[in-house]
């Protein structure tokens, strides 16, 4: 008797400390010290608490309160904030109290996709160090640059929070080698806060090797017909692979939802590369992300994926050296057609055809950090590589147009332009000369008497010369291609 009543003591007690740590005041992952707060937007901040607790938040100069619903999820927001590189304290009161020190407020920016993201500046296994790794860690010591990492992490089913993270701190070579944080954007930030002079938040989310459909979440699958019926399968016991639909954007994007960001930045697409709808697939990852963010169309910029022997090395990865030309014509396509993005161009900055993983992640930064200044800040810098326009044939010659020369065109090396094929009415694609006339290229091939269709840079291992006046690199095109 007396045991069983201690039994039922227990349990009750149990249940006491239970109720008592859910009722405590909790708030995500991604509010910490050391955070970065979007600037001129309204920012929203949220938790949880016992239900039915009034809860205050206060920050520069803002009061914000609601009431934990029956749940216990509480949300305010707080109103558009300047710029600022004064540390200020957010306090959150909801039966206790939690201050969060050193905040910032500025611009804030998500990295995600695949390895290319992923790889740091330093050592990563497997891999080469970026360029001058030794020097660019000496010297990234940004104490208005944040950086934040969700850790890899899969789920059937949307989390409301992170379950491994790095939290924020600022950056410097220490944090940026012992979290390993993206090399790509970490240096898309620097130019960032170089160039606007405000504090950076960066929140890096990716997976190497991993597809785009495990990033995309349902909703954005539902909006692009033809993919509607992909869905996340009920996985039961079974281990979740990191293929499946949406496991990915549950367990590293969901939890970070709505934290207040301006844009995202994305590198991914060798894992999708025989895919002949990636643009489709890109319109389900974007127009997903933007609709449960709630914050319209906010900027999206990605990453070309670099020449590399996806077909001419081992093992062989694609059924021919065309394979990544056709996917860089999706990924174009998804640029031209979905609304405030843009793609920046890497068939130059590849020094090992070999390595999947380019060790330039400075110019990748670079190129991404002036479609942000350009399009999304206001800042008139060259941002976009020129493309092909339209083509019209001057007897024995196909005569190029193309958009975005910023200045006129040019040969990167002072050579010959290179990549340039030519076909008639036979089909047959062979090398060709191709000169630089005023605003042109003018393209022709001894036996190629009446032009038909004119491609360029149209191999895997493609490295052109061909460049505007601002050194940026002519996007491959195929004229029986078109990206319209």
């Amino acid at each position: 008797m007396k045991f069983t009543r201690l039994l039922a003591l227990l349990a009750t007690a149990a249940l006491a400390g239970l109720n008592s740590a859910r009722a405590e005041l909790t708030l995500p992952a991604i509010f910490g010290d050391n955070m970065v707060l979007q600037q001129q937007m309204p920012v929203p901040v949220w938790g949880w608490a016992a239900p039915g607790t009034p809860v205050t938040v206060t920050f520069a100069g803002q009061t914000r309160t609601a009431r934990a619903d029956a749940a216990g999820q509480w949300r305010v927001q707080l109103g558009k904030l300047k710029a600022s590189f004064t540390p200020q304290n957010l306090v959150i009161t909801a039966g206790d109290t939690r201050t969060l020190t050193n905040i910032l407020v500025g611009e804030v920016w998500l990295g995600s996709g695949q390895s290319n993201m992923e790889k740091p500046v330093g050592l990563q296994h497997g891999q080469k160090p970026t360029i001058n790794a030794e020097q660019e860690l000496a010297a990234a010591n940004f104490p208005n640059i944040r950086i934040f990492q969700a850790d890899k992490v899969l789920s059937a089913t949307p989390l409301t929070d992170l379950k491994k993270f790095h939290a924020w701190q600022a950056c410097s070579s220490n944090a940026l080698d012992t979290v390993h944080f993206s090399a790509a954007l970490y240096f898309f930030g620097r130019e960032l806060h170089t160039n606007l002079n405000v504090p950076i938040g960066l929140i890096h989310s990716s997976w190497g090797g991993t597809r785009i459909e495990p990033w995309t979440p349902p909703v954005g699958f539902a909006s692009v017909p033809s993919l509607a019926d992909i869905h996340t399968p009920d996985f039961g016991t079974n281990k979740i692979p990191t293929t499946a639909p949406s496991v990915l954007y549950n367990a590293m994007i969901a939890p970070l939802v709505p934290f207040a960001l301006r844009g995202a930045i994305w590198y991914q697409g060798e894992s999708n590369l025989s895919d002949t709808n990636y643009d489709a697939k890109m319109a389900a990852l974007i127009g997903g992300w933007r609709k449960i963010w709630g914050e319209g169309n906010f900027p999206f910029y990605f990453v070309e994926i670099a020449p590399f022997k996806y077909h001419g090395g081992k093992p062989i990865r694609a059924g021919n050296a065309e394979t990544e030309p056709q996917f860089w014509v999706q990924q174009a396509r998804a640029a031209e057609h979905i609304k405030k993005t843009g793609m920046i161009v890497t068939t130059d900055l590849v020094d090992d055809l070999n390595d999947i993983h380019p060790r330039d992640k400075a110019t990748v930064g670079h190129r991404l950090a002036a479609l942000a200044l350009d399009k999304t800040y206001d800042v008139e810098v060259p941002s976009e590589s020129p493309s092909f326009e339209k083509m019209k044939i001057s007897g024995n010659k196909a005569v190029l147009k193309f958009e975005d020369t910023h200045g006129g065109l040019k040969s990167r090396d002072g050579q010959p332009l290179t990549w340039f094929e030519v076909a008639g009415a036979d089909g047959k694609f062979v090398p060709a000369d191709a000169q630089i006339v005023g605003k042109t290229v003018e393209v022709s091939a001894a036996g190629v008497d009446a032009p038909k269709a004119v491609r360029f840079a149209w191999s895997e291992t493609a490295q052109p010369n061909l460049c505007n006046a601002a050194g940026l690199p002519v996007a491959p095109f195929n004229t029986l291609m078109p990206v319209e």
